[in-house]
Parts: structure tokens; C-alpha cells; sequence
């Protein structure tokens, strides 16, 4: 079995870029996730990875609609590995996370929430794809809260 899927929670770095195509529109923006810790007698430090986001047709409209610079966002999606050669033409590779789901976090500047705008997925958050809320037998939506307790972990 394998599995590939990512979950994101973080700050937008820039508004979203739109481009829209003959049948479709896509959304690229960065998300900045960050890590604080204290090393051993140190001060505390701050670690910030950026992440490149890709959102296609209805997760895109809203990307376009609702997300701007500085939004926290929860985002699930799936790593896509791609190449390009740039003007020069040397080969570039690059990372993105795919998005599935979209869920926007914390408040807009004027107080109102940002939760509940726009079409809504069973888990809460935006969806680009039909969601069933039905155990498949891949487990990929089984109900962990119903699994037995015991486990076979060695620690």
C-alpha cells in the first residue's frame, strides 16, 4: 500500500495567482509553515518552511474569492513532483502541494469568521472533488474512533 497525502496548517505569503484556462482555473500561492524550539542552553528559534500550493476549478474560485496574503490556512492535498526548463535552458525541478481540501482558519481583519463562507465539504473545509463520508475498503476514510484501542506498537 502507499500513500500520499499532506496536511498543512500555515500563513499565505502572497494573494493567489489565478490563470485561467479554455475549461479550467488554477490558484498558486506559497504557505509559510514555521517550527519554534530551544536548543539545549540556546534562545529559542524559529524555523519557517515555504510551501507551493496548487488548486484547480472550485478550490481555485474560492482561492480567488476568499484567500489573501497573511490568511491561515489548513490545506490537504497530495505532493506533485514536476520540471520545467527555464529561459536559459536549464532544467528546473519543483515541489507543490496539490490541494484537496481548503479550510480557511482564524479571523478576517474585520472580526467576521471566515469559516462557513463558500461551499463546504463534509470534514469542514473546501473540497475540489466529491467526498464520500463512507468507508471504502482502501481505510482511507475508515472511522478511527470506533477501532479497537489495543495496538501493537513497540513502545
Amino acid at each position: 500500500m502507499s500513500f500520499n497525502r499532506v496536511i498543512l496548517v500555515g500563513n499565505v505569503g502572497k494573494d493567489p495567482e489565478i490563470r485561467r484556462f479554455e475549461n479550467n482555473i488554477k490558484a498558486s500561492f506559497s504557505l509559510a509553515t514555521s517550527e519554534t524550539y530551544t536548543p539545549k542552553g540556546g534562545d529559542k528559534v524559529t524555523q519557517t518552511e515555504w510551501h507551493n500550493i496548487v488548486a484547480w476549478r472550485r478550490l481555485a474560485e474560492l482561492a480567488e474569492n476568499y484567500i489573501r496574503k497573511g490568511s491561515q490556512l489548513l490545506v490537504e492535498g497530495k505532493l506533485r513532483y514536476r520540471s520545467y526548463d527555464d529561459r536559459d535552458g536549464n532544467k528546473k525541478y519543483i515541489v507543490e502541494v496539490e490541494a484537496d481540501v481548503i479550510q480557511l482558519l482564524g479571523r478576517k481583519p474585520d472580526g467576521q469568521s471566515q469559516q462557513g463562507q463558500g461551499a463546504q465539504s463534509g470534514n469542514g473545509g473546501y473540497a475540489s472533488g466529491p467526498q464520500s463520508s463512507s468507508n471504502t475498503d482502501d481505510g482511507i476514510n475508515e472511522d478511527l474512533t470506533t477501532r479497537d484501542t489495543a495496538d501493537d506498537l513497540p513502545f
